[in-house]
């Protein structure tokens, strides 16, 4: 897999993703320190509101953002919004009021949206073999898996000599770090946007080509079951550990491990399977381990602790393995199924309509497992999951090639 990097183009923006990544990772950490400082026994319910505003600045600023800005040279738009990203890390030490938190991190993530989706639309013409281009997906699956699971420690042991004010500091410098590889960095030239059609339409451009083709279609679906999935996970790890299974903060650090290491095992797997299997198969396999693990996390609440914690561990692991089957290929879908000029407003489309899947599923996982009990919940989950899976199973058929080049122009 780390032979990708021997490409200069991609090892420099792979470079900056990581070290953007465990900028964030610091920031999430102090974010939740901050609110605590400031709202005290409320710091839960404004963190739940600082989630809400990323998804939404996600769901409706991406796409605005890369209709107005799709004239403009890639290198200018990441580095911009790297920029935004850094300034607003170190006004964040300064806030006193929670409504300060919340207007922060509405522009911090909107740069965020304007930045992932550009920055994920030029891999595919940097990496344009269809091996390395998989290669180069797992080990940005796994770049994100590692900060998910190093960041908190990393977070806990600067901690232990400075104060949660710095690790602002810290994550502004991710960014600043970011935006000098992206200045150093040779980026392809893409082809120009249409700017002649209006701007609503330009916008929903992404949108309505991923409707129109099957293939992408069938991810639309897929996004839904890896929300169902990781929204059980992300909402209601410590319930299930700490309140179900009488554990501690350290079991729900390993139950959250689980869920990295069976992500990690696949995208370390991928590119290898992907030889085996063809897309849609590997896609779909994902797809149906997801909604049968949904299943068996309405167990461990039922069981004696030490047989739940087991069931738990084996449970999430299996839901790591099956949101990485369907989420380190996806990419892959996209740019089989896009040519250059409408490359990035379809990466746009899936950046915002896979994230508008977890409006859905948060709620669910929150609010009903607090109304109705985390078995209902995971039963609940695992239908809509199941649901989704048969809706890209059939609106995706196996007649229906991944690769545009293969499909009939009246099929497209």
């Amino acid at each position: 897999m780390l032979v990708v990097l021997r490409h200069p183009q991609f090892r420099k923006l792979f470079t900056a993703q990581v070290v953007a990544l465990v900028g964030t990772g610091l920031l999430t950490v102090a974010l939740g320190l901050l609110a605590y400082e400031v709202a005290g026994g409320q710091a839960g319910a404004v963190l739940g509101t600082a989630l809400a505003i990323k998804m939404v600045a996600y769901v409706a600023v991406a796409p605005v953002i890369s209709a107005l800005t799709a004239r403009l040279p890639r290198r200018l738009v990441l580095v911009s919004a790297d920029a935004v990203r850094a300034g607003i890390a170190l006004m964040l030490p300064f806030v006193t009021h929670t409504w300060q938190i919340y207007v922060l991190i509405a522009l911090l993530q909107s740069a965020s949206a304007t930045f992932t989706p550009a920055f994920q639309s030029l891999i595919p013409s940097i990496l344009v073999d269809e091996e390395d281009y998989t290669h180069g997906l797992s080990l940005s699956r796994l770049a994100y898996d590692l900060e998910s699971l190093l960041s908190p420690m990393l977070a806990a042991a600067l901690l232990t000599v400075i104060s949660y004010h710095s690790l602002f500091v810290g994550t502004a410098a991710g960014f600043v770090a970011s935006a000098m590889l992206v200045v150093t960095t040779r980026l392809p030239r893409l082809d120009p946007a249409d700017h002649s059609a209006p701007l609503l339409e330009r916008i929903t451009a992404g949108a309505r080509i991923m409707m129109n083709r099957p293939v992408l279609r069938g991810l639309l679906a897929l996004n839904m079951v890896v929300a169902a999935a990781s929204s059980l996970v992300i909402v209601n790890t410590v319930v299930y550990v700490r309140d179900q299974l009488d554990g501690s903060n350290t079991g729900v650090a390993l139950a959250l491990a689980c869920f990295g290491f069976g992500s990690m095992a696949v995208a370390l797997s991928t590119p290898r399977l992907l030889t085996l299997l063809p897309d849609r198969r590997f896609l779909l396999t994902g797809a149906a381990l997801l909604p049968l693990g949904l299943i068996a996390a309405s167990l461990p609440p039922l069981l004696p602790h030490t047989a739940g914690t087991i069931v738990l561990a084996l449970t999430w692991l299996l839901l790591g393995a099956g949101t990485s089957m369907i989420s380190t290929p996806s990419a892959r879908l996209l740019r089989a199924q896009t040519q250059l000029s409408d490359r990035t407003a379809v990466f746009t489309a899936q950046f915002s309509l896979s994230h508008a899947c977890f409006l859905v599923t948060y709620p669910i996982a929150g609010k009903l497992g607090a109304l109705a009990g985390l078995p209902t919940t995971a039963i609940v989950l695992a239908a809509l999951a199941t649901l989704a899976a048969t809706t890209a199973a059939r609106v995706w058929p196996a007649s229906v090639p991944a690769d545009i080049e293969a499909v009939p122009a009246a099929g497209r």
